[in-house]
């Protein structure tokens, strides 16, 4: 499996100076160009350590069989994703390591695409790094940003992490079946994710068992 690392000074930082970030902007546009050029569309699913962003992408990629699916794994260390994604059926895999960096960005983005595209897929699926905060400031060249929240992580996600969801097309509000014993409102929920982007789809999910997989891949146009 080939595993990407950022050389030095690759990797941009949330905190850079609006020029870097106007930097990553254009390297995702050409991201998406690249992209468009060869006819595969691309997701971007981003979501909290645990939320089940790799149950979500395995579950697709079971609803997809027959498809050539391709896979993007972001994570500061370990291939323990990607190796799932694998068994999971995806086409082509490959490790993004982001060492202490907590997103993608869209330079190690085309390298991965450097190597996944060579695998004649027709979707890609782009796992970023666990965190609910610093994905949001760097586009990579999708089509569509997916967020997976999950009702462990309690009833007040959507209010207090806003900026994930203003440029998603699709929230999917993750292991629904536990809203009771967590006490958690997936109406609310829903209700606090619109406030943000009324223009979200919002689908309650349940990956392990595959409730709501159909629902998501319809929203994403699949």
């Amino acid at each position: 499996m080939k595993i990407i690392t950022p050389g030095e000074g690759e990797t941009f930082d949330i905190e850079l100076e609006e020029n870097l970030l106007a930097k990553n902007r254009e390297l995702a546009e050409a991201n998406r160009r690249r992209l468009d050029e060869k006819g595969v569309r691309a997701f971007d699913v981003m979501g909290a350590i645990g939320a089940g962003k790799t149950s979500l992408i395995g579950a697709l990629i079971a609803h997809l069989r027959g498809r050539r699916v391709g896979v993007l794994a972001g994570d500061l260390t370990t291939t323990i994703d990607a190796d799932r994604l694998a068994e999971r059926g995806a086409a082509a895999v490959v490790q993004i390591n982001t060492g202490k960096e907590c997103h993608l960005d869209a330079n190690v983005v085309a390298k991965g695409l450097d190597e996944v595209l060579q695998q004649g897929v027709e979707i890609i699926f782009i796992e970023n790094v666990g965190n609910l905060i610093c994905p949001a400031e760097f586009p990579l060249g999708s089509h569509s940003r997916v967020v997976v929240v999950s009702v462990t992580e309690g009833p007040y996600t959507m209010r207090k992490h806003p900026y994930i969801l203003r440029e998603a097309s699709v929230l999917a509000i993750n292991k629904s079946d536990l809203a009771p014993m967590m006490k958690v409102d997936l109406e609310q929920l829903r209700r606090d994710a619109l406030a943000v982007n009324p223009t979200l789809q919002v689908i309650a999910t349940d990956c392990l068992n595959g409730e709501g997989i159909e629902q998501v891949a319809a929203a994403l146009g699949l």
